[in-house]
């Protein structure tokens, strides 16, 4: 009885906290229709909730913000709405922070949470999981006798809190994992371990060479 519990548990659970996570996002989303005019909330025009039409919408949005951005019209535009926010003390900062933030993140040159390092934390012998944020520190590396690496070392099971320390590059170690699989790893408290697939990354690179 015990094992056929497990088993349907471990059907039944992911599935549910997956479902709520989802309706939640879509419920969230759903409130984006409510910017738009009374009269034209397809709520009203219809006569029915259809879920699902925020992710539409704010899909659309995105997709049209990021094209009329792309141009150099939308460009000045956005330099200018920026000049405006600078003007606003409170706002420029978080602004400005979460700006960066992002671009650091989503950029495709950029190098921010593109590695899985693992590193001697919180003391030597205990080793954790992190994620390599930048390689150029500006005045930190210049007042460091040897090269360091700003890395973010997660919370389990929220990795959104955590800590950002300065470990010398000689004492990290780079991991063959994708950052999914590493934040796998962190959420699921260690149990998801991902396959480490040695032998075809020696074959890759004997064929690349």
């Amino acid at each position: 009885m015990r094992k056929y519990l497990i088993a349907g548990l471990l059907v039944w659970i992911p599935l549910g906290i997956t479902f709520l996570v989802i309706r939640a996002i879509v419920g969230l989303l759903d409130r984006i229709l409510l910017l738009l005019p009374e009269v034209y909330q397809p709520e009203n025009m219809l006569g029915i909730h259809i879920p699902g039409l925020g992710v539409l919408l704010a899909i659309i949005l995105v997709l049209a913000t990021g094209m009329i951005v792309a141009n150099l019209l939308g460009k000045r535009l956005i330099f200018t709405w920026e000049k405006f926010l600078a003007r606003i003390p409170l706002v420029r900062s978080l602004y400005a922070g979460i700006k960066q933030i992002m671009e650091a993140i989503l950029s495709t040159e950029a190098k921010s949470f593109r590695k899985v390092l693992l590193i001697e934390y919180p003391r030597k012998g205990l080793w954790s999981l992190a994620f390599m944020t930048s390689e150029a520190l500006g005045e930190v590396q210049a007042k460091t006798t040897e090269d360091v690496v700003s890395v973010f070392i997660p919370t389990t099971p929220n990795p959104t809190s955590g800590f950002v320390i300065m470990v010398p590059k000689a004492e990290v170690i780079e991991l063959d994992m994708a950052v999914e699989d590493g934040l796998k790893m962190i959420i699921s408290l260690g149990v998801a371990v991902p396959q480490w697939q040695k032998d075809e990354l020696v074959k890759k690179a004997s064929t690349s060479s």
